[in-house]
């Protein structure tokens, strides 16, 4: 399988050389761009039906994720996977959730907790992780 083209909008490499797509959900997919393998949605509701394999975290708008512990391990599961697979990360803006979880997944990969936001705003937006609880989380994501 080949993985993302680092050159894409919305794909964010992290320290370790693991690719990972954030996107909003609310613009459309272009439809000759790849499609992730595997994929985390953060939503207040369930996520559209696609045809690769996804894991849905409730997480409303502008908030937190509602269960701590399954958006670790869907996070852990990501950024696993991102080693061998298209994984994908979206939100419905593809800003503050996406962000949120793009940092929480360069910590994973050894950025350190206080430094993964802006890590996340320099290679993917520069908008990205838009509250101040969403900054909390990440500095606080071990």
């Amino acid at each position: 399988m080949e993985p993302w083209d680092e050159g894409a909008a919305g794909v964010l490499r992290l320290p370790s050389g693991r690719l990972v797509r954030g996107r909003g959900l609310r613009r459309p997919l272009d439809p000759t761009a790849p499609v992730p393998t595997y994929a985390v949605y953060l939503l207040g509701g369930p996520p559209p039906a696609v045809p690769w394999e996804f894991h849905w975290l409730r997480w409303p708008d502008f908030r937190l994720p509602k269960d701590r512990a399954d958006a670790r391990a869907a996070l852990v599961e990501a950024w696993e996977r991102a080693a061998v697979e298209r994984v994908e990360v979206a939100c419905g803006g593809g800003r503050g959730r996406t962000g949120t979880a793009l940092a929480c997944l360069a910590v994973l990969d050894g950025v350190p907790a206080e430094e993964a936001v802006a890590y996340v705003r320099a290679g993917y937006d520069r908008h990205a992780v838009e509250t101040p609880w969403q900054r909390r989380y990440v500095r606080r994501f071990r």
